[in-house]
C-alpha cells in the first residue's frame, strides 16, 4: 500500500533528510510538508509544501506523521518561548494528527531526555515523551539522537565545535559511551522511516539503535 506522509519541522537538518529520503521511497507517494515560509524552490517529486500557522490542519488520508520540531533557548529568548515549541507544539501536533485518524507518529527527541532532568531542555524533552505516549495511536515511536551530524543552514558554534570534537575523538566512543557518538542525520531520518514502516506500540528508540536500523534500511 502506498503512504502519505506528513512532515513538521521540514526545514530543520533531520526534518530536510527526512524529505529528501522519503521522496526516494518506494513506499510513499506523496509527502506534505509543513513550513512557515513557503517561499522557494522544491527540489523534490513527491513533496507538497503546505503553510504551517496557528491552525494545524492534517489531512485525513496521511498515514504517518514526522515531527522534527524543536528550536534553541538562544534562539527562543525564554524558557516559556522554548517549551511553546518544543513540547506544546509537539503535543499540538499530535492531537491533530490523531483527531485526523493518523495511525503512526515518529518524533525526535533527544539522548539523555527525562522529566525529572535537572536540566531544563533535557526535562522538557522528557515531559514531552510523557505526554506523546498517552496518545493512543498504532506507532508512537520517539527517537533520541545523540549530536546530530550534517550540514545546517544556520551556523551554530556551540553545537559545530561539538560535532569538530565528536568526528576528532570518534573513536573514544566505545562501550557504554557507544551511545553518545554522533550520528549523522541522514541516518536518523532512515530509521525514522523504517519504524514508520515495521514498528508498532510505543517505543523509544536510542541513538546507536537508530544507527543499527538506518543501515538495514531499505528504500
Amino acid at each position: 500500500m502506498e503512504r502519505k506522509a506528513a512532515v513538521f519541522g521540514s526545514t530543520g537538518l533531520v526534518g530536510y533528510n527526512l524529505l529528501r529520503v522519503l521522496d526516494e521511497n518506494r513506499n510513499y507517494h506523496e509527502i506534505v510538508a509543513y513550513r512557515r515560509n513557503l517561499n522557494g524552490s522544491n527540489p523534490f517529486q513527491k513533496v507538497r509544501y503546505v503553510e504551517f500557522g496557528a491552525n494545524i490542519s492534517i489531512e485525513p488520508d496521511t498515514n504517518d506523521v514526522f515531527i522534527c520540531l524543536g528550536t534553541t533557548m538562544k534562539k527562543a529568548g525564554s524558557k516559556e518561548a522554548f517549551k511553546a515549541v518544543d513540547l506544546d507544539m509537539v503535543i499540538e501536533v499530535a492531537r491533530k494528527a490523531n483527531q485526523a485518524g493518523v495511525k503512526r507518529i515518529i518524533v525526535v527527541s533527544s539522548i539523555g531526555a527525562d522529566a525529572r532532568s535537572s536540566n531544563f531542555y533535557l526535562r522538557t524533552k522528557g515531559e514531552m515523551e510523557e505526554e506523546l505516549r498517552k496518545f493512543d495511536f498504532e506507532l508512537v515511536a520517539i527517537v533520541r539522537p545523540s549530536i546530530l551530524l550534517g550540514k545546517r543552514n544556520e551556523f551554530r558554534f556551540g553545537e559545530s565545535v561539538g560535532i569538530w570534537f565528536f568526528r576528532t575523538f570518534r573513536f573514544i566512543f566505545v562501550g557504554p559511551l557507544r551511545r553518545y557518538r554522533g550520528i549523522d542525520a541522514n541516518d536518523v531520518a532512515k530509521a525514522m522511516i523504517q519504524l514508520a514502516l515495521t514498528a508498532k506500540g510505543k517505543i523509544t528508540v536510542e541513538s546507536e539503535v537508530l544507527k543499527q536500523i538506518a543501515d538495514v534500511y531499505y528504500p
